[in-house]
């Protein structure tokens, strides 16, 4: 998967958080979000635009990529305190479940 086959699953399943993403599709989408963030980021109304646009795919999948690892979406609020924000990276970087879980089928590479 390459990160523009990443950026358009990722729109176009914006409203989905009941799937299951992989890793690639979850770290090239977070890739571009980082790059179109810096890109944008001395242009104030252009960045607050490109900011919302990409708040909703960014929370779909990354809850898709928490499904993967079997944990519920709801996970990502501990990433409000500073030991969560390790927890829920470590969470991103595992490898997901083999295998159908309680999310879905795995997600194809």
């Amino acid at each position: 998967m390459g990160i523009f086959d990443a950026v358009k699953i990722c729109f176009v399943k914006y409203t989905e958080f009941s799937d299951r993403s992989s890793r690639s599709e979850f770290w090239l989408f977070t890739l571009f979000t980082v790059i179109a963030s810096l890109l944008t980021a001395f242009i104030p109304p252009v960045d607050t635009i490109v900011g919302l646009v990409l708040l909703v795919p960014s929370l779909s999948v990354s809850v898709r990529r928490l499904h993967d690892v079997n944990r519920s979406g709801w996970w990502l609020l501990i990433e409000l305190t500073v030991i969560g924000i390790f927890l829920v990276l470590y969470w991103c970087c595992k490898k997901g479940d083999e295998g159908e879980n309680r999310f879905g089928q795995k997600p194809l590479a």
